[in-house]
């Protein structure tokens, strides 16, 4: 059997009244890709976090290599060749792609310097190996979450780790660049590297991994090698019961669907650096249907995304979009939520402009209230109550709390980009549903229903879910033929392929 690289055993790490980890267990070995699995609020960002030098432990063993060691920084992880990935960002926004990279590779012979030069030869050399492709002199503060994910794994890979540690690393990538990072990281295990990869898609974790871990509720409830298990196997570990079979609906045509609730007529818009990000766009949206936009991100999905949500104003054509308009944005912490305001409070931030929850001026906090505990509930949000911080929450329940907050506004439309992102596959499970639902008033022609506009990086995501498919290319938005309603087929289009339809509705 091949070295043991690091092992954690017992693992507790309470956050307050809270105990995300109950004696938890992981050995990693080096030559392996160990898929790590969970619910969200399970642990396994803790866990790995703690691994990474960036929590410490309050009870249990870490032991690397054979010797007992504790972690007091993420540069004593480095140190021991330890590199985090992490699902939060950790760049600093106001400096370039480039100064990101390099910061932390100072020496001594270079007093406060970077070392600029070195890092560029490098990080271009990188990227043409790994098939991941940044603008090094952009500043991350203009960069959309696809890009931000691509520097935060470059810059881990740069400093060549034995240990890789990746959280949810392919969430935001497209479906070639997720293919080129798995191949990626088989080959860094084939050259005795250990890799560790926090996933939500059991087929990735099946596609990839030589051993699984599963944590339920802080504990490790799972540990075996990738021939032991299948994903009926890991579904039952994970949330200790089967998922409820069949998904809701096929596609339906919009002769089925109802009133036209948003229109977009030849519009125009301009990206953050000033670039035309939408070239005579033109949509219409029907209450009852479900509208999938694909594409690889650059190519105008987050303008798109703004102009409907009323977020950003167009430079020339029509909008018209309705006043019931919920927005589940790319980035729940820098545009969802206010990570140091609690769940009530984050909640009223999105209601304030329902007249049900003011009157004049005052806010009437007990509504809101019920609202935020009714989110809290349904969406089965980790928290004790709703006075708990947003921020104290993991990645997955701060987006159920974003997705609860928007779908119980939007009574006509909901724009969702990759509303799943950092979502387990119960809770994924449920989002679809929820959105599905939403809908399906629409087509009994009683006119309650809202729309949806998914706008997802996730391929499988809009294929399973859309009635009318659509692809952001050149920003210029092409629809889908049913025929071509394929991985493969909507992949060339996102490549650039040329169909029977363009800019329609």
């Amino acid at each position: 059997m091949s070295e043991v690289l690091a092992r954690l055993d017992g693992i507790v790490r309470r956050f307050g009244p809270v105990t995300a980890l109950d004696g938890a267990d992981l050995e990693v070995h080096a030559g392996e890709v160990h898929g790590v699995l969970g619910e969200n609020g399970a642990g396994k960002s803790t866990l790995l976090s703690i691994l990474g030098g960036m929590l410490r432990t309050d009870a249990g063993t870490l032991t690397l290599r054979g010797a007992a060691v504790t972690l007091r920084s993420p540069r004593d992880a480095w140190a021991n060749g330890i590199g985090l990935v992490h699902q939060h960002f950790k760049l600093v926004r106001r400096l370039s792609v480039l100064e990101n990279l390099a910061l932390g590779r100072r020496d001594a012979s270079r007093g406060w310097r970077l070392p600029l030069g070195e890092v560029r030869e490098r990080a271009a050399e990188l990227m043409a190996r790994v098939g991941l492709s940044v603008d090094l002199h952009a500043m991350v503060e203009d960069l959309g979450v696809g890009d931000r994910q691509r520097v935060e794994i470059l810059k881990a890979l740069l400093r060549e780790p034995a240990l890789l540690i990746l959280d949810e690393p392919t969430a935001v990538l497209t479906p070639r660049e997720v293919e080129r990072l798995l191949t990626l990281l088989r080959s860094l295990a084939a050259d005795g590297r250990a890799v560790v990869l926090v996933t939500h898609k059991l087929d990735e974790a099946l596609s990839i991994s030589d051993h699984v871990t599963v944590l339920r509720q802080g504990r490790t409830v799972l540990s075996a090698g990738r021939s032991e298990v299948d994903a009926e196997v890991l579904t039952k570990a994970m949330v200790g019961a089967e998922l409820p079979g069949g998904s809701v609906r096929g596609p339906r045509s919009a002769a089925t669907s109802g009133e036209v609730v948003a229109r977009l007529r030849d519009v125009r818009a301009m990206g953050s650096t000033g670039v035309e990000a939408l070239r005579g766009v033109s949509l219409e949206i029907r209450r009852g249907e479900i509208v999938g936009i694909a594409g690889v991100e650059g190519n105008g999905q987050r303008e798109l995304a703004l102009v409907l949500a009323g977020r950003a104003e167009a430079a020339s054509g029509e909008v018209e979009i309705p006043s019931g308009t919920g927005f589940i944005p790319q980035d729940r912490t820098s545009e969802g939520l206010a990570l140091d305001f609690d769940l009530v409070e984050n909640v009223a931030l999105a209601v304030h402009r329902d007249g049900f929850f003011h009157s004049g001026l005052r806010l009437k906090w007990g509504e809101i209230g019920k609202r935020a505990e009714q989110v809290r509930t349904v969406f089965a949000v980790q928290a004790a109550n709703t006075r708990v911080r947003a921020g104290t929450l993991s990645g997955g329940n701060q987006q159920r709390l974003v997705v609860g907050r928007e779908l119980a506004l939007a009574t006509d439309l909901l724009v969702a980009e990759n509303p799943t992102r950092g979502l387990d596959v119960v809770a994924t499970d449920f989002v679809h549903r929820q959105m599905q639902d939403a809908v399906v008033a629409g087509r009994e022609a009683d006119g309650s229903a809202a729309a949806v506009v998914l706008i997802s990086t996730d391929l499988d995501e809009v294929l399973a879910l859309s009635d009318r498919l659509f692809v952001m290319v050149r920003s210029r938005l092409t629809e889908v033929p049913a025929d071509q309603r394929t991985r493969t087929g909507v992949g060339a289009i996102m490549l650039g392929g040329v169909t029977a339809s363009d800019d329609g509705a």
